[in-house]
């Protein structure tokens, strides 16, 4: 007796060709908006972090961080003294991802937070404390005479760490000239500690420089 099998008509598989196709596009696309919404996250916090400074200085007329009378403004608040006898001079000094308790770059998350301009723990030295971004990475300011990155200006620096460089290009795009190594917002390679030599990455624009690896982490800085 013989057996006769049956395989797929061409109409059969063109349908599951055309079911795969339009999973795999779906995936993509969902993969477009996660990636589209993290650069928005990104951008969303270098665009926060001026409002809290112009907040406090408006309620206080102090910057965060630098206040010399913060003990007394907000309750709770702990005054900075390092560097010393520089408090309430008008410049957020020190750098910008200082794990010093008592920097006034370290002390601007709580006195924001205690003034109720930005939400996270107001207790230093908690594992929560320096706040992060979309990727898990470090958000920190400094004062722009401290510029980690050599041409950037601004009278402060933001700067936001692990950014993958494609997500770099995408908020440089966002936010400023599209070029990572030059404008307001520049883009360096990951640190462990400040630092005031030039290491901006630029993208393929024909620019010289490092050009940015899309699976590499970068720091990206804003100066406003």
């Amino acid at each position: 007796m013989k057996s006769h099998q049956k395989g797929f008509t061409l109409v059969e598989i063109a349908i599951v060709l055309v079911i795969i196709g339009l999973l795999l596009g779906g995936v993509l696309k969902g993969q477009e908006l996660i990636n589209s919404a993290k650069v928005k996250n990104f951008a969303n916090d270098f665009r926060t972090i001026p409002l809290f400074i112009y907040g406090y200085q408006d309620k206080y007329k102090a910057l965060p961080g630098d206040d010399a009378a913060a003990a007394t403004h907000v309750t709770g608040a702990t005054t900075a003294t390092t560097p010393a006898s520089s408090q309430g001079n008008g410049v957020i000094n020190g750098a910008w991802n200082s794990p010093t308790a008592t920097d006034e770059s370290y002390l601007f998350w709580q006195h924001v937070r205690l003034a109720g301009f930005a939400p996270g723990p107001t207790t230093t030295g908690v594992a929560d404390y320096i706040p992060k971004n979309a990727d898990g990475g470090i958000i920190g300011i400094t004062s722009g005479s401290a510029t980690p990155i050599t041409g950037l200006r601004g009278t402060y620096v933001v700067c936001s760490q692990g950014i993958l460089g494609r997500f770099a290009k995408q908020l440089d795009t966002t936010m400023d000239d599209g070029n990572t190594a030059t404008g307001s917002m520049m883009t360096m390679a990951n640190q462990a500690a400040n630092q005031t030599t030039a290491q901006a990455a630029v993208p393929n624009t024909g620019t010289t420089g490092t050009l940015i690896d899309d699976a590499q982490s970068y720091t990206v800085c804003m100066g406003f």
